[in-house]
């Protein structure tokens, strides 16, 4: 999604970099894996616009157990690889960046401005591609976009320590949350806000004052507003500084970093199973502080059941919002185990998906308000009007939704390779556009 922009030299096999013999191309593998998971990532935004399971009544939970099919919920499951690669390699892209001669100040200066620059398009352009409105009196929120741009913002002070021990701040962070998951706010010293933030996920009024305070600039008046995010930075700063320190593995030849990445993400992935088997540590246990507003994803921990197909399911249903040491573990392992299988030559299926990888950012700008628009469109043939026309699901109001809403998981999964085909070309294209020229404003898309 959101990672840094790499150098790319296309005379060079661009799946090869020796930093130590002063050459430097762009590792292949690192753009297919992000390729891949931006790919699956514009199956959940599909689904979430048109799966009929979400608008029934009452909306089925994907991976709620007690009403989920198989199906729905690995559809839903095997994105939850998405945002933990993003993140994370967003941080082994700045180490990259950084790797090849610039300076630590010219690192934390970019990663300032790029963390700034995304956090603006979260509330503007990301916004108005998921509701095609900015009533901001209303409702907005940060969500994985927000979270990169706030972490690269972090990272931008972090960059100035070594690079061990930034990688370590990072493993620790993520080892180490779940022990404020019992935590309240009051508990920190620190307001609601903050601890939403930063580790709980919420929803607070932004003026001082309560729900109906407005906030008075001159002959302005701004009702109040709202926000809400699932993203808490805590865990994805965690997530990030883990990656940065990650990626001094690639300024090893391909055969030793095959070998320490293959070792790493099996051993991240048997940790997984050994810390989810017992039910020892790493996701939260429901109480108190479970997050009522987010049921579905705040499973705890895993159990039997009749079928062994759900025992299953249950086992690897770990919390989301936001993420547990068990999710990091669960999708990171085999992220980093797929890295060292696909470190190696790859042929035309690999760049198709190399060539989402090279301009994330650009994908995901583009992705949504394409599905959005689809939706509008079909509704309107179908119905005459879009209950979507100005809103999104979370925020939508079940009395505007006709029966019989939404369209099967088949027709689901048409809708989706339909988006890719269709994105494919711009992307080629301005893949073609970032190799070709070094304009500085290139890095920010």
């Amino acid at each position: 999604m959101a990672t840094l922009k790499e150098e790319v030299i296309p005379e060079r096999p661009s799946d090869e970099i020796v930093v130590a013999a002063g050459e430097r191309g762009r590792l292949d593998s690192i753009d297919l894996v992000r390729g891949l998971v931006m790919v699956i990532m514009a199956l959940d935004h599909v689904s979430d616009y048109f799966n009929a399971a979400f608008f029934s009544k009452p909306p089925i939970g994907s991976v709620d157990l007690a009403q989920t099919t198989p199906a729905l919920f690995l559809t839903r499951w095997v994105t939850h690889f998405c945002s933990p690669t993003f993140v994370f390699l967003a941080g082994t892209g700045a180490f990259l960046y950084g790797s090849r001669g610039r300076s630590t100040g010219g690192l934390s200066w970019f990663l300032l401005t790029r963390g700034l620059w995304l956090v603006f398009l979260e509330v503007t352009a990301v916004r108005l591609g998921w509701t095609f409105n900015l009533d901001y009196p209303r409702e907005f929120g940060g969500g994985v976009i927000w979270a990169i741009g706030w972490s690269m913002v972090l990272m931008s002070v972090l960059v100035w320590l070594p690079v061990s021990a930034v990688g370590v701040f990072g493993v620790a962070v993520i080892a180490f949350h779940n022990l404020f998951d019992p935590k309240t706010a009051a508990d920190m010293g620190l307001p609601e806000w903050l601890w939403a933030i930063l580790h709980r996920p919420g929803r607070f009024a932004v003026f001082p004052g309560g729900d109906d305070a407005v906030l008075t600039l001159g002959p302005i008046s701004i009702p109040q507003l709202h926000f809400g995010t699932g993203y808490c930075l805590l865990p994805w700063l965690g997530v990030m500084a883990a990656g940065y320190g990650f990626g001094a593995i690639f300024l090893l030849n391909r055969q030793a970093r095959r070998k320490q990445l293959f070792g790493l993400g099996v051993a991240l992935t048997a940790l997984f199973v050994v810390l989810r088997a017992y039910n020892l540590y790493g996701d939260p246990v429901p109480g108190p502080w479970h997050n009522d507003s987010l049921p579905h994803e705040d499973p705890g921990p895993w159990s039997e059941h009749d079928n062994p197909l759900f025992t299953v399911f249950s086992f690897v249903n770990c919390q989301k919002y936001p993420p547990s040491l068990l999710y990091i573990l669960m999708t990171l392992g085999p992220a980093i185990t797929a890295l060292a299988l696909f470190d190696r030559p790859i042929g035309a299926l690999g760049r198709f998906f190399v060539t989402f990888g090279r301009v994330p950012l650009f994908f995901y700008l583009l992705h949504i308000p394409l599905i959005h628009t689809l939706v509008v469109a079909f509704d309107t043939w179908r119905y005459g009007y879009s209950p979507m026309a100005h809103d999104v699901i979370w925020s939508l109001d079940p009395k505007k939704v006709p029966d019989g809403y939404g369209v099967s998981l088949p027709v689901v999964y048409l809708i989706w390779a339909g988006v890719i085909l269709a994105l494919y070309p711009l992307c080629w294209w301005f893949a073609r556009v970032k190799a070709r020229y070094r304009s500085a404003w290139l890095s920010y898309l």
